[in-house]
């Protein structure tokens, strides 16, 4: 019996020379991701390795579990700027916007205008893994009736939507544009994730993507994703991250 290896290919021919992540945590001490100025540093690193030299990166913006504010994320994110420098990395390019939890402090900062958007009027917003917002629709109506466009972070990690995917259709067509885990398409979230993400890729819902990386393993095992297959599954959404640019 003959076994063929997938053909592998190498992150930094994987990734589009222009390809920019939408989704990390790599601001040092502020959320769940980085700990310290340099961790980031060297998960940029690690990244810029793999070819990817843009980011738009995401900390959470939870209640009172990471209660950042607009102005404590960039505040961050300019010391990361001065660290590259320092560091004489001068090929990276790194802006800052958030992952909102879908919650009443959201919905206080979207009436107030009070929003780090990842360009234009797009918004990176989560929810939590237990259960929808009872209102979720609402604040999906809420976010559009105030100019933004919701994209949701890795919606194949919710698993309350897996046993009916009609959930799926329903968010599209209430306006909402959804963001793949890249790792999702690994077993690093386990096996319903993988399969759930791989049917909505099939069904073409998905819009962008993103690494969610938070720390040094992530990186190591996005290392599976450079497959020919997956590569056929995603291009279309790698480029669609041009936009961002």
């Amino acid at each position: 019996m003959l076994f063929f290896k997938k053909k592998v290919i190498p992150l930094i021919d994987f990734f589009p020379k222009d390809f920019i992540d939408i989704h990390s945590h790599i601001l040092p001490g502020i959320d769940d991701g980085a700990k310290n100025l340099d961790k980031s540093i060297a998960l940029i690193s690690k990244m810029r390795s793999y070819g990817i030299k843009n980011f738009i990166t995401t900390p959470h913006v939870l209640g009172d579990v990471y209660p950042n504010s607009s102005q404590t994320i960039k505040e961050k994110l300019e010391e990361v700027k001065a660290a590259l420098q320092k560091r004489n990395i001068t090929d990276i390019s790194i802006n800052a916007a958030a992952e909102y939890m879908m919650d009443e402090q959201f919905s206080e900062l979207l009436e107030n205008n009070d929003i780090l958007t990842l360009k234009d009027n797009y918004i990176l917003v989560e929810m939590s893994y237990f259960s929808a917002p009872i209102n979720l629709y609402d604040i999906l109506f809420e976010i559009q009736v105030k100019g933004y466009k919701p994209v949701l972070a890795h919606p194949e990690r919710y698993g309350f939507f897996h046993n009916d995917f009609n959930h799926y259709y329903k968010l599209k067509k209430a306006g909402c544009l959804f963001q793949l885990n890249l790792l999702s398409l690994t077993e690093q979230y386990g096996k319903g994730v993988q399969k759930v993400s791989e049917k909505i890729l099939k069904e073409n819902l998905y819009d962008f993507v993103g690494s969610d990386t938070h720390h040094s393993n992530h990186l190591e095992l996005l290392k599976k994703i450079g497959t020919k297959k997956n590569l056929e599954k995603i291009k279309h959404l790698l480029d669609n991250n041009k936009k961002f640019l």
